[in-house]
């Protein structure tokens, strides 16, 4: 393939992952549906928005706050379990946002154990299925986005500005709050802003705590009412409220910029930490795990032994096999797709392949149940115009896959191949290899890291995705996702219970990989 034929093949790659998108806008404008629209408009849509923003305020300052004080501690300071925690802090991440809601809901709802245990102590909690429990339910699950980033940024920081802060007489609280957060604010903004994109595309736990949000208002004017274009225009708005989102992140940023002055940055010499401040310390670690992953863990475990062993024929075996299959599969596409991207960037610089792989990375900030929509309107007018029956297939699938989560794999790939020097490419092209094998003999070998890191986070990813699947999957085709989801919907939640746990199993191994490989970066 020659240089034009990769830049050909990133806007081609750029217009199948942007379809959705373009479709939702088409149809959203289009006009009203038999004044559905309108009665839409002056009933729901002020409560749609209200909840919707509430709700991503609320886990934002929720994650920010479990986020950034352990990642501060993990990063910075000595305590005992710090190593543990490194790595268990990442666990929630294996733990889907609506599982959490099924199992707080059981333990928390009025009449089981726990809540009459409480009630008898005195101690009243407000009701779990509410606006309130939804956010502190996300913020135990999402924190890990804004831990990983800020981790990260704390620990590449220099010992030169916190140490010439604290030989002013500043004290360490206000070293921290003058000279280390403001440094680590790019990474600290970065996890804020995937946390409140993942709040706003949020279906199931919302859906289950009966708080009514823009996903679940286009989930049910497109199954409840019928209505593709109520669906499409609720969609539009939620979009409009995803742009406004980060372009106010880019206004608040302006022209600052915060970076440690030294030249040769010499690793901060993390604190140690001793008596009640250390103990202090591996408590404070120790409540987002317990509360994000071991309570509810043990929940559904409590009500898998409740529902006893599956019966033979039980149909989890092929579920769980589908669900992995199509993770794998969808994982290896996506990364694939963002591997042409990202090498036809480095192969022609120019602002129009930049445009192009912005184009192609603009999925994520798009909620599933957004690229769910666009992509079944698009199959479906394909379709019609050439005779075909792709709408029915898993294909279609993949492909919501493929515009809702190319972006996760162009970071990583693209934050490994900027590490590999261009003379490399240089060298291997005057010995008369083409882009092809460059990218084949030299680029894949040392970019297995980032490859292996993409796939993983892919693949966490699609295999969590409900909204998307939802919508999307083919008649019959269920995941374990699905599966999970239609016995909660029925209040079924001992029989949802054991589904879960395998997803929870299933997620726990990528996620054991990701926090190695982050732990040897920060080391």
């Amino acid at each position: 393939m020659t240089e034009r034929s990769w830049s050909m093949s990133a806007w081609a790659i750029a217009g199948i992952v942007a379809l959705p998108l373009i479709t939702v806008a088409v149809l959203g404008v289009s006009g009203d549906d038999d004044g559905l629209w309108t009665h839409l408009a002056s009933t729901v849509l002020g409560t749609y928005a209200r909840n919707s923003v509430l709700l991503a305020l609320g886990v934002g300052i929720g994650t920010s706050v479990l986020g950034i004080s352990t990642a501060w501690l993990v990063a910075t300071c000595t305590f005992p379990g710090r190593r543990l925690f490194a790595l268990a802090l990442l666990l929630p991440m294996a733990m889907p946002t609506y599982l959490m809601a099924y199992a707080y809901t059981d333990l928390l709802q009025p009449g089981a154990p726990l809540h009459t245990a409480l009630r008898e102590l005195g101690v009243t909690l407000p009701p779990i299925r509410s606006l309130g429990g939804a956010i502190v339910t996300l913020s135990f699950v999402l924190y890990p986005y804004v831990f990983l980033l800020a981790r990260a940024a704390f620990a590449e920081q220099s010992a030169e500005a916190i140490e010439a802060s604290r030989t002013l007489g500043v004290s360490p609280f206000a070293t921290w709050r003058r000279v280390a957060l403001p440094l680590a604010r790019p990474g600290i903004v970065a996890g804020l802003a995937l946390v409140m994109m993942e709040t706003l595309a949020e279906y199931g736990a919302v859906e289950h705590f009966a708080v009514d949000t823009f996903t679940t208002g286009i989930y049910r004017a497109w199954t409840a009412l019928g209505s593709p274009h109520a669906a499409a225009q609720l969609a539009c708005v939620l979009l409009a409220v995803v742009l406004a989102l980060l372009v106010g992140e880019r206004l608040g940023r302006g022209r600052a910029r915060y970076s440690a002055s030294a030249r040769r940055r010499r690793p901060l010499e993390r604190w140690q930490l001793t008596g009640a401040r250390a103990w202090g310390a591996t408590l404070a670690c120790s409540a987002p795990v317990v509360f994000g992953f071991l309570v509810p863990t043990i929940a559904l475990a409590r009500l898998a032994w409740q529902a006893g062993v599956p019966r033979r024929g039980d149909e989890l075996p092929r579920l769980a096999g589908t669900t992995i299959g199509l993770a794998l599969g969808s994982a290896l596409l996506i990364v694939a797709l963002g591997m042409v991207v990202v090498f036809a960037r480095r192969l022609r610089p120019t602002r129009a392949i930049a445009v192009a792989a912005r184009l192609a990375g603009s999925g994520y900030a798009v909620p599933g149940s957004v690229i769910a929509v666009g992509t079944l309107i698009a199959i479906g007018w394909i379709d019609d115009a050439l005779g075909t029956f792709v709408g029915g297939t898993a294909l279609v699938l993949v492909l919501a896959y493929c515009a809702r989560f190319l972006t996760v794999a162009l970071e990583a790939l693209d934050a490994g191949l900027t590490k590999v020097g261009i003379r490399l490419d240089d060298a291997a092209r005057t010995l008369g290899a083409g882009p092809g094998r460059v990218l084949r003999d030299v680029h894949a070998p040392l970019l297995r890291g980032s490859l292996a890191t993409a796939a993983l986070l892919v693949f966490v990813d699609v295999m969590k995705e409900l909204p998307a699947t939802l919508i999307v999957r083919p008649f019959g085709f269920d995941t374990l996702a699905v599966h999970v989801h239609t016995y909660a919907s029925d209040e079924r939640l001992a029989q949802a219970a054991l589904p879960a746990l395998l997803i929870v199993a299933i997620g726990l191994a990528p996620v054991a990989l990701l926090s190695r490989a982050v732990d040897r970066s920060t080391s």
